[in-house]
């Protein structure tokens, strides 16, 4: 059974908005907008934590089901969270550069073949999500709202682009995952261990002296 808080959410709502997982971007493809739980006055949209957090959640039991997986991320802010993720499921981590022909050149010395590979950003990992579909093999992409979701089995709807925020993400589908895979042992990690430092997320202000961002998030943390 899931770990939840008293909002029956994977961890408590202030930690998403202090990570920041929930801003999205200005532009928002037609398949993302039903995550969208609101378009701020500066254009950019807000996704529904409800739903980041159900697909979360659906997302680790997903991956349990699988045993060769391989995290992909090409993003700098990523790389720490998904070495730390495959690490603690036993997956294989690729952070940085895609090498072609890993999933579909039997003769490269660095081919895989994975049962479900992970990324972090479908758009940036282009290369893993194609080679991903031309073996038919499943695949998981955490989605900004500029993404797209062709090509994607499983769409997680979040900020791909904070280190905060993806170290979240990869915690919690950590703890997750191992739960449902019936690990009864305690979940030791701290968000941390994935690069998630303490202090503002991407793109706060630190103090917020004037406290729109502080405002917007306990406004919308009461609303959902």
């Amino acid at each position: 059974m899931a770990e939840t808080t008293e909002d029956n959410m994977l961890v408590d709502k202030t930690e998403y908005l202090t990570a920041g997982i929930h801003i999205g971007m200005k532009s928002c493809t037609p398949f993302m907008r039903r995550f969208v739980y609101k378009v701020r006055e500066d254009g950019v949209s807000v996704f529904n934590l409800k739903m980041l957090d159900e697909r979360l959640l659906t997302a680790a039991k997903f991956i349990s089901g699988f045993s060769k997986i391989m995290v992909v991320s090409r993003k700098e802010a990523a790389g720490r969270a998904i070495t730390v993720f495959a690490r603690l499921i036993g997956a294989k981590a690729i952070a940085g550069r895609f090498p072609p022909g890993t999933l579909t050149n039997p003769s490269f010395k660095e081919f895989y073949e994975p049962d479900l590979v992970v990324v972090a950003d479908p758009l940036v990992d282009e290369q893993a999500v194609r080679e991903a579909k031309k073996k038919r093999i499943p695949i998981v992409a955490i989605c900004n709202t500029f993404n797209t979701a062709r090509d994607i089995d499983l769409v997680i709807p979040m900020n791909n682009n904070g280190k905060k925020s993806l170290a979240l993400a990869f915690w919690i589908l950590s703890r997750e995952t191992l739960k449902a895979r019936g690990s009864k042992e305690k979940f030791k990690m701290k968000i941390e261990d994935f690069g998630g430092e303490t202090g503002p997320a991407e793109g706060d202000d630190g103090a917020e002296p004037e406290g729109p961002k502080k405002r917007e998030r306990r406004e919308y943390g009461k609303e959902q």
